[in-house]
């Protein structure tokens, strides 16, 4: 069975739903650092892009009913790959032990002021 997960306090889009549950897992959509309380991206570096990108994760896990620590894997698309060392430092600070698996490539569109896209997998059971 499969079940749309949404909350207003995440970024969202009529295209694509921000989590689908389905089988004990929860799939979270490529989220950018949009703090949805001012409607513009959280600030123009990219740690505080990732910061705010991770944040919105956070929140539609939590919407979703899984934890963090459920988290399985974490997908993290940059416009600009020589941002990797500033999004890993921010990066860092959230998965501080038993890190889960990660892919970092470049975003292959261009949206005006999105440094960072992150996606995640949690297993909730």
């Amino acid at each position: 069975m499969r079940q749309i997960v949404s909350t207003p306090d995440a970024p969202s889009s009529p295209l694509y739903s921000q989590a689908v549950k389905a089988g004990g897992l929860v799939y979270v959509s490529g989220l950018v650092g949009l703090d949805v309380t001012t409607g513009s991206m959280a600030g123009p570096t990219i740690g505080d892009q990732t910061r705010q990108a991770l944040a919105n994760c956070r929140t539609v896990l939590q919407a979703a009913d899984a934890a963090w620590e459920d988290i399985v894997e974490v997908g993290v698309l940059l416009t600009d790959p020589a941002d990797f060392a500033g999004m890993n430092e921010e990066y860092a600070t959230w998965f501080s032990a038993s890190p889960p698996t990660r892919y970092v490539a470049k975003l292959g569109v261009e949206l005006p002021g999105v440094l960072v896209s992150i996606r995640m997998t949690a297993f909730v059971g």
